[in-house]
């Protein structure tokens, strides 16, 4: 009766868009009244404008509302993709949205605009912040890309309207950037649809020759599929489980990667049917592939059971591949009802037309990796590089299954390490990890992890985090607590080292009763907190006298000749980093100079470097500026006495040129149980001369291995770098 006096009421096409929301939401009834006025707002807001096809720009909105409830999609979600080009091609406001309909929908649709204004086909620095863009607005409210991904889901089906240099650049854009999101939060179907739309704009050709061969094959396919589902239906019904067959080819897109990868024409890929087998009931999954396994013989390294371990975007389901009929492969995938939905739709899947906390617990879950991404672009905002590579291990990472010690499960990227594990268990887990056992083996924290380990994390309240474990970690989520910890650490590290900088320059030049004043004339410098000045000075990004300079109106001594050329040492006290002692702090940013290469037993000075902390230099490399307005950047190091690291050392080699002689050289170097970075000879007549980078504890070391090599015969000259 409801359904009859909406047809008599409302036009067709609201009908239709209510009847589909009816099919998942039998409750829409209270929502009608709502979703009418935002129809008709939407029709209004956008009167005469037009597509370049030449169709209403309603059309566009929609369609973009039917793909959402083809989603199942809440009312809310439905009226923001009514109005989800509003702020865009009209005059009503964010305000107006919100007193209409409420602020939700308003929020969603600035979302969706904010995202829609974001060209993604630029430099690497401006295309991270693109990305840091749309993710932040993704963040806020998940609706927000799905309202986005209906829309461009509606362009892509109708982009041969538009010029042909459009129709490349968003093809580019939704194969790199929508499709790849898509797949992230679990929406196949969209993502897949997607994929193939943006090969058809790409690869044109490529496009219509699989098209036609698909095509050419549909019948023997179809013949194939419809004999081998009829074996499986007689099979399941013998033993009573009630299932529902799907029989496919896979998607363009998707057959085209693979005849890539695998270097193969469309005739050689076998495996590009697919079936899915759908039950009632979990326990039948697993009875189904026990059938299956029976009649045909399975390839055992494509067995995946994705309902014991989840993919991190939700998807479980069984999959199998076997030798069918014919010899041919076929994927098999078997899962419930449930669920198939979540696969297809992903994320959409949990907004109810009734939103529980459970449901809304399910989201967070499944968009963790979305938080953990959203936390580093609030902490590193400005490595690009960095984002851009995690983001790319997030969007198309494929994921492997590790146990804890009790058995609970962590799904972490392929390649990650056990470094990555211990941030995964507890941030504070990974910064005193020490250790780890694998399997019950101790390996170390760069040990890279396969699917089913059981990994144990060994830790101490005396260890510290490594520059070095941002080499080798994988995850977001380590990188980011990693240089979080640094950053800590680091500006705490400045402000001490600027403060006796400041205080040491002062009394050097006769200015004591002026340290107070000066350091309270951060403003005057441009700085909004003491610390930050501090900072600054600690980091060697402004200097004492510049700041005299600007302070102070009086000529002070600092100008005078006796002090002027005399640089400045603070006040040691003794701490190590990287077995270098600098002013007494922990872990004090260190590099050391690529030129000299300084090693233990070198005298060495530091120089405060801009932004990078201190560099160490060997106390006569060419290296070390020696300009008067610099002096006061040099800083006294030592090396600690407990030196627990090794170091590279740079030799050169000059020799005669005969048979055995590089052999002879890593022979002599490796009997010494030293390690050889790399090594190399080139020769020119009876000449030869080479480079060796060895890796040593200490200039002793380095000597004794000098001296061994000059024994060498033939060898003329053995000289450090």
């Amino acid at each position: 009766m409801k359904s009859e006096k909406i047809n008599k009421k409302y036009p067709k096409k609201f009908t239709d868009l209510i009847n589909k929301i009816r099919e998942y939401n039998p409750q829409v009834e209270k929502d009608i009244p709502l979703l009418w006025k935002t129809y008709n707002f939407a029709k209004k807001g956008h009167g005469e404008q037009f597509r370049l096809s030449g169709e209403p720009y309603f059309e566009h909105l929609y369609q973009t509302a039917i793909i959402l409830t083809e989603l199942s999609m809440d009312t809310t979600t439905i009226c923001a993709g009514l109005l989800h080009d509003i702020l865009e091609d009209t005059e009503y406001s964010k305000k107006i949205i919100s007193n209409e309909f409420s602020e939700t929908i308003a929020n969603i649709v600035e979302g969706v605009t904010k995202i829609s204004d974001i060209k993604f086909n630029s430099q690497e620095d401006k295309q991270a912040n693109n990305f840091r863009k749309m993710l932040l607005s993704v963040a806020k409210d998940i609706r927000v890309i799905i309202v986005k991904f209906a829309d461009r889901l509606n362009n892509m089906r109708t982009l041969k309207s538009m010029p042909k240099s459009k129709q490349k650049r968003i093809s580019l854009e939704t194969r790199d950037v929508y499709a790849p999101l898509a797949h992230r939060l679990g929406m196949h179907k969209i993502k897949s649809e997607l994929e193939d739309l943006s090969f058809k704009h790409l690869q044109l050709k490529q496009y219509k020759f699989l098209k036609k061969q698909v095509l050419k094959n549909k019948k023997y396919f179809d013949e194939y599929i419809k004999k081998f589902k009829k074996i499986i239906h007689n099979s399941l019904n013998e033993n009573q489980i009630k299932t529902k067959i799907l029989g496919r080819t896979k998607n363009l897109s998707s057959i085209n990667k693979k005849m890539n990868i695998q270097n193969k024409d469309l005739d050689k890929i076998f495996d590009i049917l697919a079936i899915r087998i759908i039950v009632d009931k979990l326990s039948d999954c697993y009875a189904v592939l026990g059938i299956i396994h029976q009649q045909f013989k399975p390839i055992a390294e494509r067995f995946r059971d994705f309902i014991a371990t989840p993919k991190s975007n939700g998807y479980q389901s069984i999959h199998t591949t076997i030798i069918g009929p014919e010899g041919k492969n076929i994927e098999i995938q078997i899962r419930t009802g449930k669920m198939n939905k979540i696969a297809e739709t992903g994320i959409a899947a949990h907004w109810k037309y009734k939103e529980t906390s459970k449901d809304m617990d399910e989201i967070d879950k499944k968009i963790l990796w979305l938080r953990e991404l959203i936390d580093i672009l609030k902490n590193d905002p400005n490595n690009s590089e960095d984002f851009m590579e995690t983001l790319k291990i997030d969007l198309f990472k494929e994921e492997i299954f590790i146990f804890t010690p009790k058995g609970d499960l962590i799904t972490l990227p392929k390649n990650a390490t056990t470094l990555d594990f211990a941030f995964a268990v507890h941030t504070d887990v990974g910064l005193s990890c020490i250790g780890s056992k694998v399997n019950s083996r101790i390996v170390p924290l760069n040990t890279i992890l396969s699917s089913g380990d059981k990994v144990e994390i060994l830790t101490s309240n005396n260890i510290k985090p490594s520059y070095n474990w941002l080499k080798f970690v994988k995850t977001n989520r380590a990188k980011s607590r990693i240089r979080r910890w640094f950053r800590k650490n680091e500006y705490i590290e400045s402000i001490n080292l600027g403060k006796e900088i400041l205080d040491k320059k002062l009394r050097q030049a006769k200015m004591a009763d002026k340290i107070k004043i000066i350091s309270k004339k951060y403003k005057e410098m441009g700085f909004q907190t003491q610390d930050l000045f501090f900072q600054a000075i600690g980091k060697g990004e402004i200097t004492i006298k510049g700041i005299i300079d600007k302070v102070c109106k009086e000529k002070t001594i600092i100008d005078n000749e006796e002090t002027k050329n005399k640089p400045f040492f603070p006040r040691f006290y003794k701490s190590t980093s990287k077995g270098v002692t600098v002013q007494g702090v922990d872990n004090v940013m260190v590099n050391f100079g690529k030129g000299c290469n300084p090693i233990p037993g070198d005298d060495i000075v530091g120089y405060i470097t801009r932004g990078k902390g201190i560099t160490i230099h060997r106390s006569n490399c060419k290296n070390i500026p020696i300009k008067e307005k610099e002096l006061d950047r040099l800083i006294e190091v030592n090396w600690d006495k407990n030196i627990d690291y090794t170091f590279y050392s740079h030799l050169t080699i000059l020799s005669e040129n005969r048979n055995g002689i590089l052999q002879d050289i890593s022979n002599t170097i490796q009997n010494m149980k030293t390690s050889i970075a790399s090594i190399s000879m080139n020769s020119e007549g009876t000449i030869a001369q080479g480079n060796i980078i060895i890796i040593v504890d200490n200039l002793k070391h380095t000597k004794n291995v000098i001296k061994k090599i000059k024994k060498i015969p033939g060898i003329i000259k053995v000289k450090r770098i």
